[in-house]
């Protein structure tokens, strides 16, 4: 029997991401601060079973982006981040 990952592709936060920057995050791409790897936000691994939404590096686990939100508030860090691209429409 092969064990289930503990985390989810970074689609599942799309919704958190999206009230924040108010477009499709998924898309938009960055470097892990830890290891250099390049990725869009879709191909980290999501983690929500905490008190927030935590996207990790795929390739060395590193946390890349926390998001919090509270019933007043939202929280985010992306220390973790060297860049954050966004796609713009033209």
């Amino acid at each position: 029997m092969t064990p289930t990952p503990d985390f989810l592709d970074g689609n599942a936060a799309a919704g958190d991401l999206e009230s924040l920057f108010g477009t499709d995050m998924t898309m938009a791409s960055g470097q892990c601060h830890g290891c250099g790897r390049q990725m869009m936000l879709a191909e980290t691994h999501a983690y929500l079973g905490g008190p927030g939404t935590v996207l990790r590096c795929p390739g060395c686990d590193g946390v890349l982006l926390r998001v919090v939100r509270s019933a007043h508030d939202m929280w985010l860090d992306a220390s973790g981040l060297d860049h954050l691209r966004l796609p713009v429409s033209v």
